[in-house]
């Protein structure tokens, strides 16, 4: 990293921290609310943090991270996957269509995610810590993945690809390496598609039958988004269903073995003492009875 990229990344990284330190004195106000929605806005703000880290790292890194995509291209003709450029082509006739896919690739992502969390947090708190847990884990591993700078699609020369956002003045990524915003040299996996899966699968776990399967619809949309404005390739998209299945399972595993560590944590439940015995009333004399000392002794019979 630059000097200059490293600054406001830095200052960046006080947002977070000022956040979850006014989350520890907010617990003694009136408001339950206010510390965890400090403490939230932190953990947010924390990924986004994290989310600038490929965006230094790839700068300068152009010509390996074309060298990457031309030999992913390569390999999805070899097993004949269909041409991205292709499908690309089919919506360029149509300018309405394109500005909308530009729009909904830009607002959707973001935008989304935003409405799930909020939604989670003010309607399924029992279920908000777990979803969100597995959002900043897919998230993080992804953005561990893109380390590895790849070029999306469109910045590929003699491809066919037409750069759409750039086209119509939509691009979120005029700002250059070194400002905050998204980096063009971090397209495996997409996590554009990675958001979308989560979100679909969180609301249809959770959300009414009526809304559940309308959300499916959103990662669907968001491939065939990613796809016809040249940002990413179908590898992209394999990648980033590979990430959120192996975070799921992670995930699983971590509960599973939190469990069995509270289970061989609690102490073992003492034996049930005896049952007192029941006091007989005073003076009963059945089978078996005690003797009682303030009882009259047996007179032998004389005999005769």
């Amino acid at each position: 990293m630059t000097a200059g990229a490293v600054t406001p990344w830095l200052l960046s990284a006080g947002v977070p921290l000022a956040l979850l330190a006014l989350s520890l004195p907010a617990r003694r106000l009136r408001w339950p609310l206010v510390p965890s929605l400090l403490r939230e806005a932190g953990i947010v703000s924390a990924v986004f943090l994290v989310w600038q880290l490929p965006t230094r790292m790839s700068a300068g890194n152009l010509d390996a991270a074309v060298a990457r995509a031309r030999w992913i291209h390569h390999w999805e003709q070899r097993l004949g996957l269909p041409d991205e450029a292709a499908w690309q082509h089919a919506v360029l006739p149509h300018p309405w269509l394109v500005q909308t896919a530009n729009y909904y690739y830009l607002a959707m992502h973001f935008g989304a995610m935003a409405a799930l969390l909020v939604w989670m947090f003010w309607r399924h708190r029992a279920d908000y810590a777990r979803v969100r847990t597995g959002i900043v884990l897919v998230t993080v591993v992804s953005l561990l993945a893109q380390t590895v700078a790849v070029a999306p699609p469109r910045l590929v020369a003699r491809l066919g690809f037409a750069d759409t956002a750039e086209r119509y003045g939509q691009s979120v990524y005029g700002g250059g390496p070194g400002s905050v915003v998204a980096d063009e040299l971090s397209a495996v996996p997409s996590v554009h598609i990675a958001w979308a899966l989560l979100i679909a699968l969180a609301v249809v776990r959770i959300g009414r039958r009526g809304v559940r399967w309308l959300v499916v619809a959103h990662p669907v949309l968001t491939l065939v988004v990613v796809v016809v404005t040249a940002n990413h390739f179908w590898f992209d998209a394999l990648a980033a269903v590979a990430v959120v299945v192996l975070c799921m399972g992670l995930g699983r595993a971590a509960r599973a073995c939190r469990r069995a560590l509270t289970t061989a944590a609690r102490p073992a439940r003492a034996a049930p003492d005896p049952p007192a015995p029941t006091p007989r009333p005073a003076g009963s004399h059945g089978p078996g009875a005690a003797h009682r000392d303030d009882d009259p002794p047996h007179e032998k019979s004389p005999r005769g």
